[in-house]
């Protein structure tokens, strides 16, 4: 029998790909850190193993993944979060002699996961992005301005002073007034010295998901985020699936520009008063929204199977417009965020008129990323963690 290995913690996305491919008769491992995860709950995975913690040891986690991947029956590995795609990708070639995995090279990481490269890039693709410096090159902080960790994921192949065992992620956000500037524990805060970015009045948020093949799509697929983590922004939790042209291009041109391979999901902000989609990130990976991917028809964890095993050809890569899905408690996280959060450049909403807003998208829109009734494990493990007090 044909086996996948999942890497995962807490997030409702790895359970979409253990029920992708559970659902196909592909075995499924959920390889784990922490205890009680909800998508080892699934009745689609076949076996839940724990492995060393990344952010505690990522040459422990690479040697974990890599005993797994040894099995004769695993045919590939996921990267469904940052450290997956670091390590699948810098040691390729050792998970490529005992399985297959279809990343990006370590260079083509570097180039997103460095968002100063990142922006680079995107000014020799010709798409629209924000101006970005790193926090030491500012000398003008007049207007609104955004300040953000440089990379993707703090490992020792960015900063000299970590070793090859550090895997940090860092996912601050600073919000600066113009005219304001940084305090001096800043760069204590991001742990090293982040990059500023002009701020981009955003009318919508959107995402592009990609699967290549050396440069050429495979597979793509386009979502509005209604609402993110937080009233201020972050993953998106309410998504509805479109396709814009205009955003396909942007995409097409910026993943062309990196010769891109494997998976990518690419965030982009619809600027108010140009209308430009204007790049925010890309990650390597896996994506929050991916149950919402699914539903919409855009099957890419069997997309990425079919690419792993050499069958890229059996891709159908349409789906379906205007479908949406609710990540639950990612909904309750923006509301308590309008409560929490504070940001000089993003307007505080009502809370009743938000909490309002929330419950009739879904009770109009009942779809939800855990919530399955043929397979209820995953909720029910959520809710558990929830008044357990983890994840």
């Amino acid at each position: 029998m044909s086996a996948v290995v999942v890497p995962t913690g807490h997030g409702a996305y790895s359970c979409a790909c253990v029920r992708s491919l559970g659902r196909r008769g592909i075995d499924v491992v959920v390889a784990s850190e922490e205890e009680g995860v909800p998508a080892a709950a699934s009745r689609y995975c076949r076996e839940s193993v724990r492995v060393s913690d990344p952010e505690t040891d990522l040459l422990a986690y690479r040697d974990d993944l890599l005993a797994l991947a040894e099995r004769p029956s695993v045919e590939t590995v996921i990267p469904v979060r940052p450290a997956d795609a670091y390590v699948l990708s810098r040691y390729r070639e050792a998970f490529q002699a005992v399985t297959s995995v279809y990343v990006p090279s370590i260079e083509q990481i570097d180039a997103v996961f460095d968002r100063v490269q990142l922006f680079e890039a995107a000014l020799a693709a010709g798409v629209p992005a924000p101006h970005t410096e790193c926090l030491d090159a500012v000398t003008d902080w007049s207007s609104r301005q955004v300040v953000k960790s440089r990379y993707n994921l703090l490992t020792s192949r960015y900063l000299a002073d970590l070793d090859d065992t550090d895997g940090d992620l860092v996912k601050s956000v600073e919000h600066l007034a113009a005219g304001e500037r940084p305090d001096d524990s800043l760069r204590e805060r991001f742990h090293h010295t982040p990059i500023v970015q002009e701020y981009v009045p955003s009318s919508d948020e959107y995402m592009v998901a990609a699967l290549y093949d050396h440069g050429e799509p495979l597979a793509t697929f386009q979502h509005r985020q209604v609402r993110g983590n937080s009233y201020t922004g972050g993953g998106g939790v309410y998504r509805r699936s479109v396709a814009i042209p205009e955003l396909g291009a942007v995409a097409r041109d910026l993943l062309g520009e990196l010769e891109w391979h494997g998976l990518a999901c690419i965030e982009y902000m619809r600027h108010a008063e140009t209308g430009e989609f204007v790049l925010t990130e890309i990650n390597p990976r896996m994506w929050q929204s991916l149950p919402s991917t699914v539903r919409a028809g855009a099957d890419f964890p069997y997309y990425y199977w079919l690419a792993a095993t050499g069958q890229p050809e059996a891709i159908d890569a349409d789906y379906e417009l205007g479908v949406g899905s609710h990540l639950l408690n990612g909904e309750l996280g923006y509301l308590t965020s309008v409560v929490r959060d504070e940001s000089p450049l993003v307007p505080t909403p009502s809370l009743p008129g938000t909490a309002v807003t929330i419950l009739a998208s879904c009770l109009r829109e009942p779809h939800f990323d855990y919530l399955s009734l043929d397979d209820p494990g995953p909720f029910l493990r959520g809710i558990a963690n929830k008044l357990l007090g983890k994840g």
